[in-house]
């Protein structure tokens, strides 16, 4: 059977990490959506272009060609900005990017081209939702807005990012914002989605729970 997992969330709630970690256990491929959005949003940016211009950021569509490597690395037009699209220039501007209809749109059909043929873990915001509402099993992963500003600071720290806590958390509470707010395909958990607050969990223990559900989905044949 053709495995395909949905992990949604806001923001630094460990998505990322977590599914990285499931992928690998199961041997299956992982799919950084985030990491499409802040591609696009680099592209934007390095254009000259203000990501809050929607319809100048529409417009580089065609341009823009993604690319995520089995390894894990992030090709944007053939070139390597695995570190770029996480600075904080990027971060601060790829919820606008990411509530455009037309890209979100260009984006997805390509994310559901990857899941087609082979199984995979997929984290975003609106996986179980829009993206692969197929989905086998379906995560909504959350932490308290504290928990998570402070892990993504530590992110910055390791990466050689010079943030604030302050500005991280604020960040944060604005992408929150954007991204529950946005008309087309918000962030919001899907009704059939099991529901993994990780304030208090270590990414060990989110990780079990999540084989867990996957092994009990596959028990039933669900």
């Amino acid at each position: 059977m053709k495995l395909i997992i949905a992990i949604d969330g806001p923001a630094a709630a460990g998505k990322s990490t977590v599914a990285k970690r499931v992928a690998k256990q199961l041997n299956i491929t992982y799919i950084d959506t985030g990491a499409m959005y802040r591609a696009f949003t680099l592209y934007v940016i390095n254009q000259g272009i203000n990501p809050e211009n929607q319809a100048e950021s529409e417009a580089c569509i065609p341009d823009v060609h993604i690319e995520l490597k089995p390894t894990g690395e992030i090709f944007l037009n053939d070139q390597d900005v695995s570190n770029e699209i996480r600075e904080p220039h990027v971060s601060s501007q790829v919820s606008y990017i990411a509530s455009y209809k037309a890209i979100r749109l260009a984006l997805v059909e390509l994310q559901r081209k990857m899941a087609e043929k082979h199984s995979v873990v997929m984290d975003g915001r609106d996986i179980g939702t829009f993206v692969l509402p197929q989905a086998n099993v379906k995560i909504y992963q959350i932490a308290s807005v504290e928990t998570r500003a402070v892990r993504r600071y530590e992110e910055n720290l390791e990466k050689g990012i010079q943030t604030s806590l302050e500005s991280v958390e604020e960040e944060l509470r604005k992408r929150d914002y954007i991204d529950s707010h946005r008309e087309f395909a918000p962030l919001k958990p899907a009704p059939d989605s099991v529901l993994i607050d990780t304030s208090f969990m270590k990414v060990d223990e989110v990780v079990h729970r999540i084989l867990e559900i996957v092994e009990k989905k596959r028990i039933v044949g669900v």
